[in-house]
């Protein structure tokens, strides 16, 4: 008997317009989003569109917020691959539900939007705390390095700067000695009347990296002279020490020779990442330890962490409304300022003193907060609640890394990823409770 399979007949026309609804299944993390987003409040980002009377009538932005979100979510953040998406993949079009924005108009409303997503990610913190999946009873904090959208090949150092800078200017006043004596030649040929005011072409090219190289070396000048206030030197001070100790090795606002500029991010700075060095930017998570939920986020072009454990105590403060009732932290975060201000603040802090493996160095009697700290770690208790640390974010960076692959911010300029970095941590913390609500199902 020959065996019968089930229709098939890729022409056939559908009798009635099938409901995207029928799609996907339930459960399904785009619909976890949509729902999501219809309960969050959208007002700012239709702000931008209030009595402009445009007559090109733009996309909803509730569409495009959930398009983003749950694109991010899935590890697709090319504008050009979420616009393919909108047209092959099934999820993509029962959130679009129609529409088809080309990657430009989907890339312009991002960029648009990086502030109001940051907003979003707060209210989902604060909808994660109300609903007890983020208790902020335990929160750890860690950094890591991100690649910035810059390549460490279009960076150049300082002493190479003034050496290009010189050789450039050489070239400059060769050429337009070459031009004068080409004009004059010219003139004495075909008459004064030519106009000959036109500026070769490998001259043009010469101004234009002269002029890059110029810009990037007064960045470099400009940090310089912001560090050098900072250690109580003045402008016009020469190197001689305000304070009677060594001479400085450089005058006020001359960088060193090594330090170095990016031409196409010139914000972000080179760190070493597990990949070794490369043009990066510092992400910075909190995250909650009941359920890994991200509670606040930061983002310096600083490779330290010290700098980063104030910010994110407040963030997390801001956002909730709450401290963390216990706060935990590697070595990076130590200082004897930081320790202080977790005293202060009544946040019970267990934050390493060196790093794992190493041996901690004694403190110096001007360091009492450290000391204490130092006889916390010390007890069983210290090291029981300690050990948990490496368990809380860093298997969340192992997520946004590994699993969604975001490894390279799309944007340049350290405003513009600090939006993008809350946009990956809203979806992450989107995908994480869809996650959660499927496992108490």
């Amino acid at each position: 008997m020959p065996t019968t399979f089930r229709p098939y007949d890729p022409d056939q026309s559908f009798l009635l317009p099938p409901s995207p609804r029928d799609w996907l299944s339930e459960d399904h993390l785009a619909y976890f989003i949509s729902d999501t987003v219809d309960l969050l409040d959208l007002s700012g980002f239709f702000v931008r569109y209030e009595g402009d009377g445009r007559r090109n009538r733009p996309f909803h932005p509730e569409m495009m917020v959930k398009v983003l979100v749950y694109a991010y979510a899935t590890g697709v953040f090319s504008s050009r691959k979420i616009a393919k998406k909108l047209e092959e993949d099934v999820a993509f079009r029962v959130l679009a539900a129609g529409n088809f924005p080309a990657h430009r108009t989907i890339c312009d409303f991002r960029h648009d939007h990086l502030q109001e997503f940051g907003e979003l990610f707060a209210q989902v913190v604060e909808m994660a705390r109300e609903s007890g999946i983020a208790k902020l009873g335990t929160v750890a904090v860690d950094g890591s390095k991100v690649k910035a959208n810059a390549s460490r090949h279009k960076a150049m150092s300082y002493g190479r700067m003034r050496e290009e800078e010189k050789r450039l200017r050489r070239e400059i006043d060769r050429l337009l000695g070459k031009a004068e004596a080409v004009d004059a030649e010219e003139d004495r040929l075909y008459g004064p009347d030519k106009r000959g005011d036109e500026l070769p072409e490998e001259l043009r090219r010469r101004e234009d990296r002269l002029k890059v190289i110029r810009e990037a070396k007064e960045r470099l000048e400009k940090r310089q002279a912001q560090a050098d206030r900072k250690r109580g030197r003045h402008e016009g001070d020469g190197r001689k020490s305000p304070r009677g100790g060594r001479n400085f090795a450089r005058d006020f606002g001359v960088p060193e020779n090594k330090d170095q500029d990016n031409f196409t991010d010139p914000e972000s700075r080179i760190m070493k990442s597990s990949l070794g060095f490369d043009q990066c930017y510092n992400a910075q998570i909190a995250v909650d330890a009941d359920h890994q939920i991200i509670v606040a986020t930061g983002l310096t072009n600083n490779a330290s962490d010290v700098r980063q454990l104030e910010p994110l105590v407040d963030t997390i403060e801001s956002i909730t409304g709450h401290r963390p009732g216990r706060l935990l932290a590697d070595a990076g975060y130590r200082s004897e300022e930081n320790l202080k201000l977790l005293e202060e603040r009544e946040v019970d802090a267990y934050v390493a003193l060196s790093r794992e493996g190493k041996r901690t160095p004694s403190s110096p009697s001007d360091e009492p907060a450290t000391e204490r700290m130092r006889k916390k770690l010390n007890t069983e208790d210290g090291k029981r609640r300690y050990a948990r640390r490496k368990t809380i974010p860093e298997p969340v960076f192992g997520w946004i890394k590994n699993v969604l692959g975001f490894r390279q911010f799309s944007f340049r300029g350290l405003a513009k990823t600090t939006g993008e970095w809350d946009l990956v941590c809203l979806a992450t913390n989107l995908r994480r409770m869809a996650q959660l609500e499927a496992a108490t199902a």
